[in-house]
């Protein structure tokens, strides 16, 4: 069955097979999340269809998790979670993927105000996705921006931390 839950702008998805020699390609393709209600509404139907195995009585968590946690874990995403602020979250920043040794790879490219700003790339492991460093993409972008718990504008930064005078490693 093929599932669509995130696609490029406007386009369906299409799988394409290459040969060795084509593993790489150089085309940047602009990305949006984009998962169907009904691929919502289906994931919440089978949730609720879940047949349960029975629980090997007094192991603990020598097994990994408790049934009751993970049926609490499973009625949460069926009844609780609402994914369109997360969906919309991760849609506020500019998207792309491309392929790379035959992997299609997603990412974000978010450009300082800065003129002389550093490029800096972030990568996660897995399993992981960029969701790890939306909170922290504005303070790396615009520097000169608020942001919660750090003094505005950020402190000048010397060779030993932080500016004197301002909390941190540095001398104060």
């Amino acid at each position: 069955m093929d599932r669509k839950f995130a696609r490029p702008l406007g386009q369906k998805l299409s799988v394409r097979i290459r040969s060795v020699a084509g593993m790489t390609d150089t085309e940047i393709r602009p990305f949006r999340i984009d998962i169907p209600q009904a691929d919502l509404d289906d994931l919440r139907e089978r949730l609720a269809r879940t047949r349960w195995p029975d629980e090997l009585p007094g192991v603990g968590t020598a097994y990994g998790m408790p049934l009751d946690v993970v049926k609490e874990f499973v009625e949460y995403w069926r009844t609780g979670y609402d994914w369109r602020p997360h969906e919309a979250r991760i849609n506020q920043y500019p998207q792309f993927t491309t392929t790379i040794d035959g992997a299609n790879v997603h990412f974000l490219h978010v450009r300082s105000p800065e003129p002389d700003a550093l490029p800096l790339i972030v990568t996660h492991g897995w399993p992981g996705s960029v969701v790890e460093f939306l909170d922290m993409i504005g303070p790396l972008t615009d520097p000169r921006a608020p942001f919660p718990g750090m003094p505005s504008p950020a402190p000048p930064a010397t060779p030993a931390g932080t500016a004197p005078g301002w909390p941190g490693p540095g001398p104060s």
